[in-house]
């Protein structure tokens, strides 16, 4: 007699193991399929044979998220053995004549960005003072009034001011502060301004002050091994190498997750979905693309601002005007000639993924156009150099992936679409196509995807908030304990 199943799971991502976890910990059979031999999605951690003893991210390398998700929180990582460490300088923003710097300390901050200083402690200073509140609007269900209704209006206020054009230069008079507040917006890989580019940069900002932006010791595979283990410890099962195209490559299962691209759904769900899901789900439409480049060098980067040295994190990208032009250039297809570039260095927060030799990693992605198959290393060597003179000198090794090939690896990434979808106001509040539930797609069939509410980030809430329309058609309406 065939095994009929409680729950498969589509896709091993952080929010698909984040789904198959809580469902496993409510007691349901559940199993993972992974089309890649590794288990992981974007939270993988590899040897990439660029050099002895230095392993790069493949795709996410810095967590804010993952220390401030409700689920994380109760999954409780560091009980777990995994240790996120913050550095003193959360991100910072090069310029041409010096630097903006966003220290832990807002205050200090602050004091650093001279005449603007003001201006940003009135912007981030009442949603620092309730982070867990802005937290909870962004990362929570949103077919539920905010807990704190004071703090969401704030924050929406400030959403609307920094991502309309006739406001967002209202606020500050200097170049620092804009540039460093645009390099975060910047993530959304956007036209900027855009409120879903304001968003992204309010609530990493705010997280930036109230947490940090984190980097797991040893890199993020020490998160997916976290998940994975506890999948196993309660009854679960992970198949790799597995790819699902069709129905018939389903097991027999009560509820079907898909931690994909809606269009995946779709396409192995077919006639077992609604047409109005199908249709909506075939539109959604996938944003501009990234192109990574991973390099070693022989020491730290050599950023003529000695305070960016400090930086986990690096937006390259100059003044707010430079990554307004870089990301419109990307709207109508083209390659900017100094494109915005990502960086990030985890030896400056755990040193222990420096090689004996002094080897270390830097993590990069430029935006490009999608589907571009350009080899960014010469423009992304170039742009850092810009800001970091003598960069070239300390450059070992470096390797490519095109926006076109990150695909071949994550399915989700279409086009080189790591956020797995444009990033709209839209999708932030509604999902992939307009429903009143983003996370149901059907009779048994549910989206938990980074195309789901509340979108990209390695902070599992959109498997948790799935897995509990899984439970509550089942009757569980209380979650389940995480905790180890």
């Amino acid at each position: 007699m065939t095994r009929v199943l409680d729950a498969v799971v589509v896709g091993s991502g952080p929010n698909g193991l984040a789904a198959a976890v809580t469902l496993a910990r409510a007691g349901l059979s559940v199993e993972v399929l992974e089309a890649q031999p590794h288990l992981g999605g974007g939270a993988r951690t590899a040897d990439l044979g660029l050099a002895p003893g230095v392993v790069h991210d493949t795709c996410s390398a810095v967590h804010p998220m993952a220390i401030a998700s409700p689920f994380f929180r109760r999954f409780d990582l560091r009980s777990r053995g995994v240790r996120l460490v913050a550095p003193e300088v959360s991100y910072a923003q090069p310029l041409p004549d010096g630097a903006g710097v966003a220290y832990r300390d807002l205050a200090r901050t602050a004091a650093g960005l001279g005449p603007d200083g003001d201006a940003w402690l009135e912007l981030f200073a009442p949603l620092v003072a309730h982070a867990d509140a802005v937290v909870d609007l962004i990362m929570s269900d949103h077919r539920r009034l905010p807990r704190d209704l004071v703090t969401a209006v704030r924050f929406g206020l400030r959403t609307l001011e920094q991502g309309l054009g006739p406001t967002w230069d209202r606020r500050f008079r200097g170049d620092a502060a804009p540039a460093l507040l645009t390099g975060v917006a910047a993530h959304s890989i956007t036209p900027l301004p855009s409120v879903a580019g304001a968003g992204t940069a309010l609530l990493l900002g705010t997280l930036a002050h109230a947490v940090g932006w984190t980097v797991p010791v040893g890199g993020t595979q020490v998160i997916t091994d976290a998940l994975v283990a506890d999948l196993l410890a309660h009854g679960g099962s992970v198949r790799t190498s597995h790819v699902v195209r069709t129905h018939a490559d389903l097991p027999p299962a009560r509820a079907v997750v898909f931690d994909t691209v809606p269009a995946t759904v779709a396409e192995v769900m077919g006639a077992r979905l609604a047409p109005r899901v199908a249709r909506g789900y075939q539109a959604y439409r996938h944003g501009n693309a990234a192109a990574k480049v991973d390099f070693v060098l022989s020491g730290p980067v050599p950023w003529a601002d000695p305070r960016v040295r400090e930086a986990g994190t690096v937006h390259v990208g100059g003044t707010r005007a430079d990554m307004v032009a870089a990301e419109r250039a990307l709207v109508h297809g083209r390659h900017a000639e100094h494109p915005m570039v990502l960086v990030s260095d985890p030896s400056v927060a755990d040193p222990s993924r420096a090689a004996p030799d002094g080897s270390r990693p830097l993590w990069t992605y430029a935006h490009v156009p999608a589907g571009s198959r350009v080899d960014v290393t010469e423009a992304v060597t170039a742009q850092v150099e810009r800001y970091a003179p003598g960069f070239r000198d300390v450059v070992v090794a470096a390797r490519c992936v095109p926006a076109a090939r990150l695909e071949l690896d994550n399915a989700n990434y279409v086009g080189g679409d790591i956020a797995a979808g444009a990033v709209t106001l839209l999708r932030a509040l509604a999902g992939p196509r307009l429903a009143w539930d983003p996370y149901v797609a059907g009779d048994g069939v549910y989206l938990c995807s980074a195309s789901a509410p509340p979108g990209p980030g390695v902070h599992g809430m959109g498997g948790w908030l799935a897995a509990r329309r899984v439970l509550a058609a089942r009757g569980i309406h209380r979650p389940p304990d995480l905790a180890p």
